[in-house]
């Protein structure tokens, strides 16, 4: 990787830490202390928990459709102020009412997407699924560390004080945004000037982009499901308080990224991405019925477990640059968005799902987990291989007008994709060789005024 992506991944990377670990701090030990609140109930309890997952998967689609008509950044930016004033909001209440507002505010922040698209903009295509992966133990490390550290902190800080983070987290954030570069999208056919209802439709209709949106459905509806159930039976099974809990979940994570590493490699480098993504799909399925069977016994339980986080962390890595590469140009932001809303609506939904499934029996509860991702395998399987681009990087030549030069690399046959980031005086094309010939490629290598090895 180079300097840029390497910034952009550690300031997309840290916002995502911080926004996870200030959102999943209080998951843990609201049911215990949300009683402390005037008119507090156990429905509003469990309302003012979910409720930020359910305003992210309303705000994501409209936050997306905006980021791909404006500059990313800003949009983010947004975000991050209401996600802070939420948390305002919510360390200052009093009653269950004003958290359930300042949850839903800070739900509303609904910048994931954008965050997945601003760093596929700044990643060339060869390194787009390492930089998902980097994402993806990132999101998945920083839950883990949430469960585990909010219990420990509730006690000395209460909860006002875990809300105060997550104001802190978010403007921490906001300073980490400096550090990501700022591209400029250059688009060819004049793509931009669609309308937003447009934008939608182009994406709605392409059936691969809606078959990943029912993988990303099925992977964070079992996962919530998994850990609405799991906790009461490593407690009954192995003896594990919450606070120990954490300790099996870590390592485990780790061990199931640390396989699944050589076959994301193998997705990207082999273009073999359908079938690792498949196999992660069916893999998760027999994880599931290990878990079945084998829940009355320890073994069982973290074998189980293991199977699964290696599917996870596979289609954690694999689902956001599959859709980098099939989305239009001018819309991946919006496919992103889509996709970042079918997660937390699966999230919504695993939830309520776990909740039904704690008073059934533990084979029964895992079986229709089971049976939940067998049925995405089954609707995946048509699914085609992602096109796989080529890219080059181009150091943008001195003196000239940087619009005027994107417009004419973009506008060349071959170039899918061009951006610019004028800071950094760097340039990504996103090429299709199939379509350059002898005289696209010098008319290239003349634009950025030195050979292009392409």
């Amino acid at each position: 990787m180079n300097s840029v992506e390497k910034r952009a991944i550690l300031g997309v990377g840290g916002i995502f830490a911080l926004r996870m670990i200030g959102l999943f701090m209080i998951v843990p030990v609201f049911s215990v202390y949300g009683d402390s609140y005037t008119h507090a109930t156990p429905f509003l309890i469990g309302l003012a928990v979910g409720i930020y997952g359910l305003g992210q998967a309303i705000f994501q689609i409209p936050m997306s459709l905006a980021a791909d008509k404006f500059p990313r950044k800003p949009i983010i930016m947004l975000g991050l102020v209401l996600f802070a004033l939420g948390g305002i909001i919510a360390a200052n209440a009093t009653d269950i009412y004003q958290v359930i507002i300042g949850r839903a505010l800070a739900g509303s922040g609904a910048v994931s997407a954008v965050l997945m698209a601003l760093l596929a903009d700044v990643t060339r295509e060869e390194m787009r699924t390492k930089a998902m992966a980097t994402m993806g133990l990132t999101i998945a490390t920083s839950i883990m560390l949430a469960f585990a550290f909010g219990p420990l902190l509730v006690g000395s800080l209460g909860m006002s004080g875990l809300f105060w983070l997550t104001a802190g987290f978010a403007v921490l954030a906001m300073l980490l945004l400096l550090v990501v570069p700022s591209p400029m999208r250059v688009l060819k056919h004049n793509l931009d000037n669609k309308s937003i209802g447009q934008q939608l439709s182009d994406v709605l209709k392409i059936g691969d982009l809606n078959r990943l949106h029912i993988g990303i459905f099925a992977l964070h509806l079992t996962l919530t499901a998994i850990f609405v159930i799991l906790p009461y039976q490593l407690s009954e099974v192995m003896g594990l308080s919450v606070r120990q809990q954490g300790l099996v979940y870590l390592p485990l994570l780790f061990i199931g990224f640390a396989v699944a590493i050589p076959f994301i490699i193998i997705a990207e480098k082999k273009r073999k991405m359908r079938q690792v993504f498949l196999g992660a799909l069916a893999l998760m399925t027999v994880a599931l019925i290990v878990l079945a069977v084998g829940s009355k016994f320890g073994i069982g339980i973290i074998l189980g477990l293991l199977l699964y986080f290696m599917g996870f962390n596979l289609l954690e890595a694999t689902i956001p640059s599959w859709i980098s590469k099939r989305a239009p140009v001018a819309n991946k932001a919006t496919a992103m968005g889509l996709n970042s809303s079918s997660q937390f609506f699966g999230a919504f939904v695993g939830g309520a799902m776990g909740g039904l499934l704690l008073t059934q029996p533990n084979v029964l509860a895992w079986s229709i987990l089971a049976a939940v991702m067998a049925a995405a395998l089954l609707l995946m399987i048509p699914i085609a291989q992602p096109p796989y681009l080529s890219s080059t990087t181009v150091t943008i030549p001195k003196n000239i007008d940087i619009q005027d030069w994107a417009q004419q690399m973009s506008a060349i046959n071959g170039v899918d994709e061009l951006v610019v980031m004028a800071k950094e005086q760097v340039a990504y094309l996103k090429l299709d060789k199939t379509k350059l010939t002898d005289a696209t490629r010098q008319q290239l290598s003349h634009l950025a005024q030195s050979p292009l090895d392409i």
